[in-house]
């Protein structure tokens, strides 16, 4: 935080109005992708430009619930005089933010960005649990008090506003209606900006030499429920019973709680498997990605997909559910609507591997970069 600058300096001033610093960032979930778009916001400025108040990505449910509470007692006081523009993510409960703080709700522009949205997260039927309302009424609250809501794809922000009002049906009475009606207006859609200067690559264009042998299939996702693993690797331990050659890796974050099909997995698949677990080195992840032949999704909840386009830049060839964000996103080509339309795609080309070897993704990754978004970005701080 550079917060002491700018107290000492509106202590010289006195009495008198100084230039506000422009931008204050808060990211209560300061990891994963959320960290990424925060850090390259913050590349973008000078020190006396920009500041961030950031909480480490743990524990998720709890930065949700209480982040602004911790954030009210950090901030430095009369911060409407030191900034001009708010920007945060959804985890954040900006209602909660400004009540607590009146200075902070005189800012001229509190920007709110959505990566996902918790009106539509799915919940583990199967294991009886609920959804948590509290979570997607912050959400809605935010939307209210913000004067700018940006979402990261098309389908986050429809899914959002389209489930407003069957979402609010769950409070018993005295529901509150023509709440999209007032959110709407807000909302802009603006894809998350990906770093492909750091892959050094062009679109689609391996590093190395077109690969031979068999199918090299890789999913790179986190490791929880939302993502599916229950589903990828049925199809894949069905691939080994069917006799069809491949080789796997499986990437992605772990968190404290892992679905036990992983480990399962593990051994059921150790002759097939080249790469297993988080890489924590940029490069040798994608090393992975660049030695990769089909990456795939069996996403039940994805607003957007990172891991997925950048192997897909890297020359994988994805493919994806005929769901969520991926028709936004992907061509037909690359959509499968069942499990057994997924099992037939992947064993024809484990059988037949330079059929995605050597064709041409129909997919500019480049309209995706930081590059390409950076712009836009700026703009909304202007």
């Amino acid at each position: 935080m550079n917060f002491g600058y700018w107290e000492s300096k509106m202590e010289e001033a006195g009495n008198k109005p100084i230039e506000p610093l422009k931008i204050l960032l808060i990211e209560p979930f300061y990891g994963g992708s959320h960290k990424q778009l925060i850090d390259l916001l913050m590349q973008s400025y000078g020190s006396d430009e920009i500041d961030l108040v950031s909480m480490p990505a743990k524990k998720w449910p709890w930065r949700a619930r209480t982040s602004a509470l911790w954030l009210s007692t950090v901030l430095p006081q009369n911060a409407d005089q030191l900034f001009k523009t708010l920007f945060a993510s959804s985890v954040l409960n900006l209602a909660e933010l400004v009540a607590l703080r009146p200075d902070i709700s005189r800012l001229p522009k509190k920007i709110l960005y959505f990566h996902e949205n918790q009106l539509v997260y799915p919940v583990r039927k199967s294991e009886n649990q609920e959804r948590d309302f509290q979570f997607g009424y912050n959400q809605i609250l935010s939307s209210l008090v913000a004067d700018q809501v940006i979402f990261n794809s098309l389908f986050n922000q429809n899914s959002f506003l389209d489930s407003i009002s069957s979402f609010l049906k769950l409070i018993p009475d005295f529901r509150p209606k023509d709440l999209k009606d007032k959110i709407l207006p807000k909302c802009a859609v603006l894809y998350f900006p990906i770093n492909f200067s750091d892959l050094q690559l062009q679109p689609h264009k391996k590093d190395r030499i077109v690969n031979s042998g068999p199918l090299h299939i890789l999913w790179p996702h986190r490791w929880e429920h939302d993502k599916d693993p229950q589903l990828f690797f049925e199809i894949i331990l069905k691939l080994k019973t069917d006799g069809v050659k491949f080789h796997l890796s499986v990437l992605g974050e772990q968190f404290s709680e892992v679905p036990p099909i992983f480990e399962a997995a593990k051994t059921d698949l150790e002759e097939e498997i080249l790469n297993w677990g988080y890489l924590s080195s940029k490069s040798d992840y994608y090393e992975v990605l660049g030695s990769a032949d089909v990456v795939v999704s069996t996403a039940k909840h994805e607003f957007y997909g990172v891991a997925m386009l950048e192997a897909v830049h890297h020359g994988c060839y994805p493919l994806c559910p005929n769901s969520l964000v991926y028709p936004e996103l992907y061509s037909e080509n690359y959509l499968f609507n069942t499990p057994n339309q997924l099992f037939k795609k992947l064993k024809h080309f484990c059988k037949c591997p330079d059929v995605v070897r050597n064709c041409e993704i129909e997919l500019d990754t480049r309209k995706f970069s930081w590059n390409s978004l950076r712009s836009s970005f700026l703009e909304l701080f202007s």
